[in-house]
């Protein structure tokens, strides 16, 4: 058994999460994480909600609330959301806890302290019209680098470098379309090049990765300058050095603080077990995988300023240091990033209203339809275009057609023919050569999800399910009640191929998998689902949040292997696991998003 750290990319709590967001993060770390367990190894799979930075503190300002206010609303949206999509956290928290702000503080304490943190003049930019600070993601511009029309003040999505807003060509506010005033300020900029070396090393031993993640974060390294980690800004975590601590007007970054946020909400998970110290086996143990699941816009986050952090936290840098107390940590074993999803020929845009979000999606579909969709024809290594039209022929072709009316035939095969799984007479070949086939398949579906090929695992999955149908075309048991030997074996081997496909698919569809479980007599859970608790802040009584938790191993759980069906097991008259979508909802999904925009 190994541990195994899923680290989820924390979704921006300033409005819903659409399914172009949770494409990239959502589905592909939860089936990750739902067969790592199913084989064995002890999984932490984490996030939360990011909830720092200016985009909250503006946007509140305009609601009339504030950005604690703001902030709670759209966590428990999103926790929902998540939830009811059945991504299996065992921590869903959130980056306003008192626990994080002490890991931040923490780990801001030993980065400077190991001379890594360097206080710096730099330019800002505020509004010539209210004084207030600017985001940098709220200046727009053109790119000095690829010359992209629309850059951030951040990041060009464009070519993928990091920016500042000064350096952007004719910067206007995406505010109130101001070209906006720099001013001096002082902050603290992380010194990335005292820590490139370390990074290049490290960089070049990640030779599993994705080819064009490993190439763009290589890249980076050509271009690296000190990085700002805080900004004029009263709403975040308040730098902890004297003279600093106190200032109301200096925070933390939340580039600093967020991706911090995946040692603070294991920290979390640890304390609430009543282990506090259980966090350190994922963490200091350098036989530990650790993979981060994002969407390709956060590449830089992962594969530089957050190993940036880890390494100058360890004192691994060109200026040495020691760890503080948590320890030397783990870099990333791998950035697993997805490109991006888009819908109708077009980027998902809230503003614009070219969105679909998660809650309408799962409010108006069966959630494994979309997790099934997103498994298939997600966007792992490309960009992809969402169709509705793309979505009711996978779903009706596919789960309804393929492996929905699979479990629905021979389920009601053996109930008209026996009203309980058959006891085995001996075998044929042919059936010896089906029960062969999907054994097999453990172990070549199982490699693809270890190494992040969902779309090629779900595949051969789907494979499997065609070859279990052609079986049955095949060997036609609605001709064998003459001879009940027969009919009896073939009803069983069917009945065991069906479930060894139903523990294949189980990490992509988890409720249709339990709903097959219990169409074939099984009882208890087998593909638990996540919960949502309410919880009191550990170091804050008066603080209140949801959390997306749960328990998803022990008891009669599916692990990744064949599991015996039992003979004399009643199999009542089936219903349908999928719903067939009428050709009208593509119109009616169409029309919906024409009124959005």
């Amino acid at each position: 058994m190994t541990h195994i750290l899923s680290a989820v990319a924390w979704p921006y709590a300033n409005g819903p999460r659409h399914i172009g967001h949770v494409a990239g993060f959502g589905v592909p770390s939860d089936v990750y994480s739902r067969h790592m367990r199913m084989a064995g190894h002890d999984v932490l799979m984490v996030s939360g909600t990011d909830e720092h930075g200016t985009p909250i503190l503006v946007q509140a300002e305009q609601e009339g609330v504030t950005p604690q206010q703001l902030a709670d609303r759209y966590n428990r949206v999103i926790v929902e959301d998540l939830a009811q999509l059945g991504l299996s956290y065992d921590l869903f928290t959130r980056t306003t806890t008192r626990n994080h702000y002490a890991v931040v503080q923490e780990m801001f304490r030993t980065v400077h302290k190991n001379g890594y943190m360097v206080e710096q003049t730099s330019m800002g930019a505020i509004s010539p019209s209210t004084g207030r600070t600017l985001p940098d993601r709220f200046i727009e511009g053109t790119c000095p680098i690829c010359g992209y029309d629309g850059a951030r003040g951040d990041q060009c999505d464009n070519c993928g470098n990091q920016l500042d807003p000064i350096d952007l060509i004719n910067p206007v506010s995406r505010i109130n379309g101001e070209t906006p005033k720099f001013v001096e300020s002082n902050h603290f900029f992380l010194d990335l090049p005292a820590l490139v070396d370390a990074l290049d090393a490290w960089l070049r031993t990640r030779t599993a990765w994705r080819p064009n993640v490993l190439k763009f974060s290589l890249n980076l390294l050509d271009d690296v300058r000190p990085r700002a980690m805080t900004r004029d800004i009263d709403w975040g975590i308040p730098v902890p050095l004297e003279g600093w601590e106190d200032n109301p007007a200096k925070r933390l970054y939340v580039w600093f603080d967020a991706v911090i946020g995946y040692l603070s909400a294991s920290i979390e998970w640890a304390r609430r077990s009543g282990d506090p110290e259980a966090w350190r086996a994922w963490w200091n143990d350098p036989a530990t995988v650790s993979n981060y699941f994002m969407g390709k816009d956060n590449i830089t986050f992962h594969s530089q300023i957050w190993p940036a952090e880890l390494l100058a936290y360890a004192g691994k840098g060109a200026k040495g240091g020691e760890p503080g107390p948590y320890g030397a940590l783990n870099l990333p074993t791998e950035v697993v990033s997805s490109e991006f999803l888009n819908v109708e020929g077009q980027k998902f845009s809230s503003s614009r209203g070219v969105v679909i979000y998660v809650r309408d999606m799962l409010a108006r579909y069966q959630t494994d339809a979309f997790r099934y969709y997103v498994a298939a024809a997600g966007p792992e290594s490309q960009d992809v275009d969402f169709t509705w039209a793309d979505f009711q022929r996978r779903t009706n072709d596919e789960l309804v057609a393929g492996w929905g009316n699979l479990v629905n035939r021979t389920a009601n095969l053996v109930h008209k023919n026996f009203g309980a799984i058959p006891t085995p007479g001996q075998r044929q070949p042919v059936d010896e050569a089906l029960l062969a086939t999907t054994t097999s398949a453990f172990g070549t579906v199982g490699n693809l999800l270890e190494t992040h090929r969902q779309r090629a695992a779900i595949g051969e999955a789907m494979r499997v399910v065609g070859d279990v149908n052609k079986y049955v075309s095949d060997t036609e048991p609605w001709k064998l009640k003459s001879d009940p030997d027969r009919l009896a074996t073939v009803l069983h081997t069917v009945t065991q191929a069906v479930s060894d496909c139903n523990t294949l698919l189980a990490p992509f569809l988890p409720h249709s998998a339990q709903q097959v479980h219990e169409t074939f007599g099984g009882s208890g859970s087998v593909t638990p689902l996540p919960r949502i608790d309410e919880v009191t802040d550990l170091d804050d009584d008066s603080r209140h949040y949801p959390v997306i938790t749960g328990d998803y191993t022990g008891g009669d759980l599916l692990t990744w292997e064949p599991r015996a069906v039992v003979p004399g097991t009643p199999v009542a008259k089936p219903t349908p696991i999928f719903t067939k979508l009428d050709d009208s909802i593509v119109d009616e999904e169409l029309e919906r998003l024409r009124e959005k925009a």
